[in-house]
């Protein structure tokens, strides 16, 4: 026999945007529940044993985008989160040799002059520059995105607040920040390095979760999104968080309990309930319904807006922008349970290296031909990795003696041609571990366990639509007040008493957290409510 259950706000999905939602939500004195189709909270964000003993992240991985201020008002090391400080990255190379950035500054600085002294130089230079740039888009992580077509106080106070904002950059910071929005990292990169590893380690960071390669416009800003990370106030620093990156989704849970909201588990909504060109309610696959005046969805644009709800709930002009959402994964993730840890040739034994990231970008050409493979509908035959071995920073994620390895790869198309099956799962993990043993070759010696993920086996077990783990491409058309479509970017949608908060929203995507803090102060404005 089917129930109805009656709050104030229902939130649909439990990643961590949906929690953040909830939090604040109630907080305010909301009478708030999270309802979440899997076992547990979290989305991508998400800690499981799927092997005895050993713990993997086994989505998302590293945390550094994580708003200071929900960390703050929702006093979440209260709630059991603590960020481990992730040392170095060190990227192998062909010819035996090593690109490493250490924490210590002058380390660094000693390795690039190792390389290039130009290039040791231009570091200085570039680092400034780019903390300049991640200052000046730093705050636009916090607004709610102004309409510029719209003549409402709100958005023209909006519109001049951010045009005060760019007009007190300089013209040379101006300039190199309209560069990072339009060019290519490694185009961008060319302009600063002249040694191929530097500008393919640093361009990564402009592909990571983005159907570009290193050469295609628009991946400089994704490099800079990347680049405005601050742990506990220190910019541009990555971790991990102790247990796993559910230990961030479960202390946010715990945040949002301990102000009064439910999070209910194993309970998968099928579609938003609407009447009269309002959203009352969702109803649950096991016939219950759940009713309350404000809905909010945490999913991505595609599966809330295609899926959730009816075309004729929708404008058909909307509904046409939402197909062209670009939400195309390109990202795959290898986990593997380890007897010990490998070695790398480049820096023989154990040592800080495993405190740290491995890159496997060994040059330009490297990543853009990994990225070449995916254009035309194939995986990665020697793809790019980010390597992290957790339980060497947190032993608590394995057994004594032994080790877990994340590998977040790319390229693994969600548009592989043929689609994907098991067959191409099980060549996509030998690609991505013969890439590694290139340059650590005693590791296919010490797997106990390997667990494979593609952007099918994510959307399957996380919702995400075509695995993608921003909800959306960080393109330039799909950023800001175009996030996820024009005229739709401050949570609002056109159902009435329907928002949403996931990281299709502004400011995108990464463990930020951002969307659903912002997402809560429109609502409460909406219904006259104070934090």
């Amino acid at each position: 026999m089917s129930q109805t259950h009656r709050y104030d706000v229902i939130v649909i999905g439990g990643g961590h945007n949906g929690l953040v939602n909830a939090a604040y939500l109630a907080r305010a004195g909301k009478k708030v529940v999270v309802l979440e189709r899997r076992h547990l909270v979290g989305g991508a964000a998400v800690t499981e044993e799927i092997y005895p003993g050993f713990k993997f992240s086994v989505f998302s991985y590293v945390v550094s985008l994580l708003r200071p201020e929900v960390i703050r008002d929702l006093n979440l090391p209260g709630h059991g989160l603590e960020i481990l400080p992730l040392e170095s990255t060190v990227t192998p190379m062909f010819n035996g040799d090593y690109l490493a950035g250490w924490a210590d500054h002058d380390k660094t600085r000693a390795e690039y002059v190792r390389h290039s002294r130009r290039d040791a130089d231009a570091y200085d230079e570039y680092g400034k520059l780019m903390h300049h740039m991640a200052m000046a888009v730093k705050p636009i992580l916090a607004m709610v995105p102004p309409d510029p077509t719209s003549l409402a106080p709100s958005d023209l106070r909006g519109l001049l607040k951010l045009g005060k904002h760019f007009a007190d950059l300089s013209p040379k910071h101006f300039h190199a920040l309209y560069k990072l929005m339009t060019m290519s990292a490694g185009d961008f990169l060319d302009e600063w390095f002249e040694t191929d590893v530097i500008k393919a380690t640093r361009s990564a960071s402009g592909i990571i979760g983005t159907f570009m390669g290193p050469r295609t416009p628009g991946s400089a800003y994704v490099l800079l999104h990347h680049y405005m990370g601050e742990i506990d106030g220190a910019f541009r620093a990555w971790g991990f968080a102790k247990g796993g990156t559910g230990a961030i989704s479960e202390s946010i849970a715990s945040a949002a309990r301990s102000f009064g909201a439910e999070v209910r588990l194993e309970a998968p909504v099928t579609h938003v309930i609407v009447k009269g060109g309002k959203a009352t309610g969702v109803a649950l696959e096991n016939g219950n319904e759940y009713h309350a005046p404000v809905v909010v969805t945490s999913l991505d644009p595609k599966r809330t807006f295609l899926k959730m709800l009816s075309p004729s709930d929708l404008p058909a002009e909307f509904v046409e922008d939402i197909k062209r959402y670009k939400i195309r994964g390109s990202s795959g993730k290898v986990n593997l349970a380890l007897s010990g840890l490998p070695e790398f040739t480049c820096l023989p034994g154990v040592g800080p290296l495993h405190r740290g990231a491995v890159s496997i970008s060994p040059s330009m050409e490297y990543v853009e031909r990994a990225y070449d493979d995916a254009k035309y509908g194939n995986f990665s035959r020697r793809p790019y990795a980010d390597i992290i071995f957790p339980s060497v920073i947190d032993p608590g994620m394995a057994p004594p003696g032994k080790h877990v390895m994340s590998a977040f790869v790319q390229y693994a198309p969600s548009s592989i041609t043929g689609g994907w099956d098991a067959t191409k799962r099980e060549a996509f993990g030998d690609a991505v571990i013969d890439a590694i043993a290139t340059f650590a070759p005693n590791i296919r010696d010490l797997i106990l366990h390997r667990q494979v993920l593609t952007p099918q086996d994510i959307e399957d077990i996380t919702g995400l639509t075509e695995g993608n783990i921003f909800q959306g491409e960080l393109a330039l058309h799909q950023l800001f007040f175009l996030r996820p479509a024009p005229g739709w970017a401050k949570f609002r949608t056109p159902v009435a008493g329907l928002y949403q908060c996931g990281s299709g929203t502004h400011p995108g995507g990464g463990i930020m957290g951002a969307g659903g803090r912002l997402a809560a102060l429109e609502i409460l404005k909406d219904t006259g409510s104070r934090l």
